[in-house]
């Protein structure tokens, strides 16, 4: 048997890549994500916010794939490999103390925050692992993931000068593309500086305003509104 016949079959699939790193990421056990088969959509069901049925009506529905998080003995792994790649010195001593019992993810990050260099050099340290994850995981359900295509404005054609309403437009889309990401960043350093025993109360609450805001949108259940985003 050549190695082309015994090469599997991949479906092509548009991932919404932020979303199912954070499911990978997620471990909380009231916290169950879902990739949409179809459209590359991560669902995300919270116990005690989502409708109770959700989980059985996800069940019979084979478009749903269960997303298993990394698990937090892994992620702990991931800082101590972290650690070792810090020089001798004040950041190494307090990383290591950090990560010694119990709320040890907590302490890690407020470390890092007088440290925003090497911060953010765990957090891309972070994400290429996650990366590496999500790929076996997507390899193993033979699913290749492809970039979403995102729209932009077209470029006028030479000599073709754009009209106000062209201009206001593209600059309109233009400010809200890094409103959105100055958002993340500052929704991620606010995170980043709450207390643990407060975020699962501010989790409940963006997740009551994300199916709020799915509910007005549409009388009819549809599991692709729930997105995990």
């Amino acid at each position: 048997m050549t190695d082309e016949e015994t090469t599997r079959e991949k479906t092509r699939l548009e991932i919404s890549w932020e979303a199912l790193e954070d499911a990978f990421e997620n471990n909380a056990p009231e916290v169950h994500s879902y990739l949409h088969r179809a459209t590359g959509e991560v669902l995300r069901v919270v116990d005690g916010v989502a409708d109770p049925t959700m989980h059985q009506r996800i069940a019979i529905d084979a478009s749903y794939l269960r997303v298993d998080p990394v698990s937090s003995r892994e992620q702990y792994r991931w800082m101590e490999r972290f650690i070792a790649t810090v020089p001798d010195g004040e950041l190494r001593t307090r990383l290591v103390a950090a990560i010694d019992g119990k709320g040890a993810f907590r302490r890690f990050k407020d470390v890092l925050l007088t440290f925003p260099t090497d911060r953010e050099r765990w957090f891309q340290f972070r994400t290429e692992r996650l990366r590496s994850c999500m790929e076996a995981w997507l390899d193993s359900h033979d699913l290749d993931a492809v970039p979403r295509v995102v729209w932009t404005p077209p470029t006028p054609e030479a000599g073709e000068a754009e009209t106000p309403a062209e201009d206001e437009a593209v600059e309109t889309l233009r400010r809200a593309r890094m409103g959105i990401e100055g958002l993340r960043r500052r929704l991620r350093d606010a995170v980043d500086g709450v207390p643990s025993r407060d975020l699962e109360t501010a989790l409940a609450f963006l997740e009551w305003l994300r199916d709020r805001g799915h509910a007005t949108a549409s009388d009819a259940f549809d599991p692709r509104d729930l997105e995990g985003e």
